[in-house]
């Protein structure tokens, strides 16, 4: 630092390098996926290597400051949810906004899929969706509307294929995840066997 810079402005050009950095790594992590170079992301940010490495020592530093955003989204979309009068609703209500983060965001859906990247937040955060998804699936069971065969671990799956129905679908994509999913929806309500 020389002699006429204040500390103050240090720390605030340090605070706005790692906005830039999480800024730029999210935007590549969503289009391109986790696997991004890190000397891509400096680069996306206007700072250098050392500078990416000085503030995420590790990839799933980087991708735990990155991925929160999107986990709290996740848990508002679950708990509107289950503010839901009707379990049913609430329940495909989580399922649909789901699927539009996961469609939006390749280094969400590979965190999702995998459980391999992100370190301490995100799995905090996943603790935390957890049990908002187990009630969500627990109270729509329990009004009776959701098959009793259906678990947790399945709303991953459904994420996936419908997600893929859109890539194959191309233009048409979120119509057709949507269309896509109302199958999906019509097959898990109780008594659609």
């Amino acid at each position: 630092m020389t002699a006429t810079e204040s500390p103050l402005a240090a720390r605030s050009d340090v605070r706005r390098n790692r906005e830039r950095l999480v800024a730029a790594a999210r935007e590549l992590f969503a289009t391109a996926g986790l696997d991004v170079p890190a000397r891509e992301v400096a680069r996306n940010a206007g700072v250098g290597v050392g500078t990416l490495y000085r503030h995420f020592p590790t990839r799933e530093d980087l991708v735990d400051a990155v991925l929160e955003d999107s986990f709290q989204q996740l848990i508002g979309i679950a708990e509107a949810a289950l503010a839901e009068a009707d379990p049913w609703r609430g329940f495909t209500r989580y399922v649909e906004g789901a699927l539009v983060l996961y469609a939006r965001n390749r280094g969400l859906k590979q965190t999702i899929e995998t459980r391999t990247h992100g370190r301490e937040r995100i799995k905090a955060m996943r603790r935390r969706i957890q049990p908002l998804t187990a009630r969500l699936v627990a109270a729509a069971q329990e009004s009776g509307a959701l098959r009793k065969d259906f678990t947790v671990k399945d709303i991953p799956l459904i994420l996936s294929a419908s997600d893929r129905a859109a890539e194959l679908a191309g233009e048409a994509g979120s119509q057709a995840a949507s269309r896509y999913l109302g199958f999906v929806f019509d097959g898990l309500r109780s008594g659609a066997r």
